[in-house]
């Protein structure tokens, strides 16, 4: 039988309209109905206007919902992953997925990690694209206060710090493009400190399951369903960087044939299929897709 990974993207893969043609289903008007419960908003709403859904505050529970929603929709239909990972906000869809936590307890999470991130600042994130990482290894071991954020491929990376620092390694290393990031703080970064101590507070308060499906980790890829291991990489996940391209890399070495990425865009399957082009990939972002 075909061993089968489900993925989750994180935040800047939000599309407006995202969910909308989830609304109809029996399944995902209960969830749409307990989150507006707990975000006092409506995730459908919220979907539809792109200055809101630029926004951290409400990029990060939207995506939650409509991730898990399409989890809930695969697995009714009899659907089970073997193994689950997310792209920094997406390792809680795949937490959720795994049975570690319930929905409403997720979207909690989610929500107080939105808060923290959103109202942090003075911090700056930038993209690279074909870049030297000799060069970028050698600028991040000599310029304080800057960090690999995102490990997304062998020719993708974000980087994270105070501008000033982010500015001296883009002006270090050679890339065919850089981007700067339109984000309110230096996430997954050393500067993320304060809000993480207030978020590790937040998840020492909750009780996490054993996992049903072993779960990649964005700070330790590779597979566990140890309860307390999961929190722990949680804890670190806010200051510490997402190793996507290892996390690729580790798929087929524990025997995944097919690749399913689960919620809106392609992003993550387009960096499997230029990592690992012998997995099999589909994705599912509507209900089309089923």
């Amino acid at each position: 039988m075909t061993k089968i990974a489900w993925v989750y993207p994180g935040q800047g893969s939000q599309k407006v309209g995202m969910g909308s043609d989830l609304s109809e289903l029996p399944l995902a008007q209960e969830k749409f109905n307990i989150a507006a419960e707990i975000l006092g908003w409506s995730v459908l709403d919220k979907c539809q206007n792109e200055d809101d859904l630029s926004q951290t505050l409400y990029t990060q529970p939207c995506l939650f919902v409509i991730e898990s929603i399409l989890s809930d929709l695969l697995q009714e239909k009899g659907e089970q992953p073997d193994l689950v990972a997310g792209h920094s906000l997406g390792e809680y869809s795949a937490l959720y997925t795994a049975k570690v936590f319930d929905f409403a307890t997720g979207l909690n999470l989610v929500k107080q990690r939105a808060e923290l991130m959103n109202s942090a600042a003075g911090g700056k994130m930038a993209a690279l694209m074909k870049f030297d990482r000799l060069q970028l290894e050698t600028a991040l071991n000599s310029i304080p206060d800057v960090v690999l954020a995102n490990d997304n491929s062998a020719e993708q990376v974000v980087i994270s710090g105070t501008p000033e620092a982010v500015d001296l390694v883009l002006a270090q290393v050679k890339a065919k493009r850089a981007l700067p990031l339109k984000v309110s703080g230096a996430f997954h970064s050393p500067l993320m400190a304060q809000a993480s101590q207030k978020f590790t507070e937040v998840l020492e308060q909750v009780s996490f399951q054993e996992a049903e499906v072993p779960v990649l980790s964005n700070i330790e890829p590779f597979p566990t369903i140890n309860s307390e291991e999961l929190k722990q990489r949680l804890i670190k996940q806010m200051t510490g960087g997402v190793r996507w391209r290892e996390i690729m890399l580790q798929l087929p070495e524990e025997g995944i044939e097919q690749v399913m990425e689960v919620g809106p865009g392609n992003v993550l399957t387009g960096l499997i299929k230029r990592t690992c082009p012998n997995l099999s990939l589909k994705n599912i972002a509507t209900v089309a897709d089923f």
